[in-house]
């Protein structure tokens, strides 16, 4: 059985939905940790549920992020990861950390990368009067939300929507693409190949599988 290792900083969604699909061998994996750090994080409380490690690491605790980050590697490597997954994961990693665990960590951004990376992406989306918004599984570089899409999933933008109605849209489409995303890379089918993902051997596009 491979393993899987998760950093959260909050609720959790995403994380959910990947215990979920392991538990209904949805991905023929199982989250062996979960890593946080926020000690008040409820994701916790979902790896604990699942019977899953559960982790707080403090940064406070440490006198720099690259500390910090070397503690967490240390952490996690005693699981031995097959796949490492950021799921809403909000602290920005070292480039040794990125570096680590290059080809084996995936993040979700929710929008349609390579638009909207950092923050506020569902405000900005509706500020620029956008048609449709989303979100984009990638594999994790030192380039912040640009590494190469794997997979996106659309949703329409509506005149009345505020963030937090576009967002709760998006989520839903997150908890159903992260979970074949991870089986995709656990089956051995995808990989990240000279900076560039493939799928069954494919190079993908920009936009990632089923680019229109």
């Amino acid at each position: 059985m491979k393993n899987i290792v998760v950093l959260v900083s909050g609720s959790g969604s995403n994380l959910q939905a990947i215990l979920d699909a392991c538990e209904n061998k949805v991905i023929d994996a199982s989250v062996a940790a979960v890593f946080s750090n926020k000690s008040d994080a409820f994701g916790l409380e979902r790896a604990k549920s699942a019977n899953a490690a559960a982790h707080f690491v403090d940064p406070k605790a440490f006198e720099s992020r690259e500390h910090f980050d070397q503690e967490l590697m240390n952490q996690i490597d005693r699981y031995q990861p097959d796949l490492v997954i950021l799921a809403g994961y909000m602290r920005i990693l070292s480039a040794d950390f990125v570096r680590h665990y290059q080809g084996k960590m995936l993040n979700i951004h929710p929008s349609l990368l390579p638009k909207y990376p950092g923050l506020h992406t569902h405000q900005r989306a509706i500020d620029a009067k956008d048609s449709e918004h989303g979100t984009s599984v990638h594999f994790v570089t030192e380039e912040l939300d640009g590494g190469p899409v794997i997979l996106q999933a659309k949703v329409p933008v509506f005149e009345d929507d505020d963030p937090q109605s576009l967002a709760s849209r998006v989520l839903v489409q997150e908890h159903q693409i992260y979970p074949l995303v991870s089986q995709w890379f656990i089956e051995g089918r995808l990989n990240m190949i000279d900076g560039k993902a493939v799928l069954d051997g494919k190079e993908l596009g920009a936009h990632g599988y089923a680019e229109e």
